[in-house]
């Protein structure tokens, strides 16, 4: 019994040793991200909730376990209880979890509703997955164009290349023309696929929805802070399905609109 009293006290105090140490690990994301959109905000809030919950629970249980392991282990005596069920008992651990459940349910479903609200949406982005890559249109705006893995990764991942991906920033992660988007405006996306199944996910956004062929998912997001936010296809889509990244830009509204005429100007010179 002192040998496993040695050994738990030594697990736990590399535990607390590596707890104290997590703050060094910067780039060592164990939890959840946060994100940059309101509801990427929702979903960690109720992820933290429920962990906390969760935690709860699981130290309460494992308490009681513990201490009925060592208080009441046979030798000391101890003696197994004949009694078959306890009413009371039974009625605590049933109305408690059900009371835990209507909470969770409580706070959960207005986020579930605020998810899925995309009225009131100030601009409309058609999203198109692609073997193997992605096509955006700003419907409002007549514009679109492809996005596909950058030729820096591209040529590196090809076999024999002969090339370190270490040596490539963002390798497999990065794409010759990224999705540009306004922040604090609230986009609402339409997506759907021209082949095969494919996934569009940003996990800064909250984003993971499927693209069907046939079928039209659609969605919103509203990016808060400017920046260059980045995720993958999150559905096996054939042989080249790890090289279909997804890259958004979020920049100042002025910017934005720079940005567009910018990139309609030449269309419209060769339309006239």
């Amino acid at each position: 019994m002192y040998r496993i009293a040695h050994h738990a006290h030594r697990l736990f105090a590399g535990i607390i040793l590596a707890a104290l140490a997590l703050p060094a690990q910067a780039a060592w994301k164990l939890n959840m991200t946060e994100g940059v959109t309101s509801t990427s905000r929702d979903a960690y809030d109720l992820h933290m909730l429920v962990l906390w919950i969760c935690t709860i629970v699981g130290v309460g249980v494992f308490s009681v376990m513990i201490y009925a392991i060592l208080k009441f282990r046979k030798s000391k005596g101890a003696v197994a209880a004949t009694f078959s069920h306890n009413s009371r008992a039974e009625m605590i651990w049933t109305i408690i979890p059900m009371l835990v459940l209507v909470y969770l349910a409580y706070e959960t479903a207005p986020a579930l509703v605020r998810i899925e609200d995309s009225s009131n949406s100030e601009m409309t982005i058609k999203i198109t997955g692609y073997q193997w890559k992605w096509q955006y249109e700003y419907l409002a705006e007549d514009y679109s164009f492809f996005s596909t893995l950058a030729p820096t990764s591209n040529e590196v991942r090809q076999l024999n290349s002969g090339l370190n991906p270490y040596d490539v920033e963002n390798y497999l992660l990065e794409v010759d023309h990224p999705l540009v988007v306004p922040v604090n405006v609230k986009i609402r996306y339409l997506l759907t696929a021209n082949d095969v199944l494919h996934a569009w996910w940003v996990p800064a956004f909250s984003v993971k929805r499927d693209a069907v062929p046939g079928y039209v998912n659609e969605g919103w997001f509203q990016v808060d802070e400017p920046g260059i936010y980045r995720g993958q296809c999150a559905e096996l889509c054939g042989k080249d399905h790890g090289f279909m990244p997804i890259v958004v830009e979020a920049v100042p509204k002025a910017e934005f609109d720079a940005w567009l005429a910018a990139k309609k100007a030449p269309a419209t010179v060769a339309a006239n």
